[in-house]
C-alpha cells in the first residue's frame, strides 16, 4: 500500500473540507446587501428639504417580510421607547450618527420585549422581521421588527 507523506494527507484533507464547505449556502450578508443598495436626493415638500431616498435591489425586497439575522455594534440613542435599538455596522466613532458613515450601515430594531442594558458598541446579533422603508424620512431605512436578542 501506498504510503501519503504529512503534507500530501493535510492538502487533501483541506481540498475535501474546502469542497465539501463550499456546498453549503453561504447565509445572506446583510450589511454587504444593504450596501448595494442606491441612494437618490430627492426634495421632500412636507418638509421643503432634501433628503435620500433609497432605491432597494430586487435581491433585498426578496427578503422583506422574512426573517432575518442581523450583526453589529449597539449604538445607545435617548429614545422615548424601551424596546428599540440601533444596530450599526460600524463601532460609535465611525457610525452614520458620529462618523463619515452612510444610511446604509444602520438599521433600527424593534424588539418582542425590552432588551437587556446593553453597553455601547457592544457587538450583538438580532432575528427578526426585515421591513424596508422608502418614503418615511422620520424612519430608519432598514428596520428589523418582533426581533429577538442572542
Amino acid at each position: 500500500m501506498r504510503q501519503f507523506s504529512t503534507l500530501t494527507l493535510a492538502l487533501l484533507s483541506s481540498l475535501i473540507f474546502h469542497i465539501a464547505w463550499s456546498a453549503v449556502p453561504e447565509e445572506k450578508n446583510l450589511w454587504a446587501l444593504f450596501q448595494q443598495v442606491p441612494f437618490k436626493e430627492k426634495l421632500n415638500r412636507d418638509f421643503g428639504m432634501y433628503f435620500y431616498y433609497p432605491e432597494f435591489t430586487d435581491e433585498l425586497i426578496a427578503l422583506e417580510g422574512k426573517e432575518v439575522e442581523l450583526k453589529g455594534f449597539h449604538i445607545p440613542l435617548d429614545l422615548e421607547r424601551n424596546d428599540i435599538i440601533i444596530l450599526s455596522k460600524y463601532p460609535m466613532a465611525e457610525c452614520f450618527f458620529c462618523g463619515a458613515a452612510g444610511p446604509e450601515s444602520v438599521a433600527v430594531v424593534y424588539t418582542k420585549e425590552k432588551p437587556r442594558r446593553l453597553k455601547l458598541d457592544e457587538i450583538v446579533t438580532v432575528r427578526g422581521i426585515l421591513e424596508l422603508n422608502a418614503d418615511n424620512v422620520e424612519e430608519m431605512t432598514f428596520i428589523i421588527k418582533e426581533a429577538e436578542l442572542d
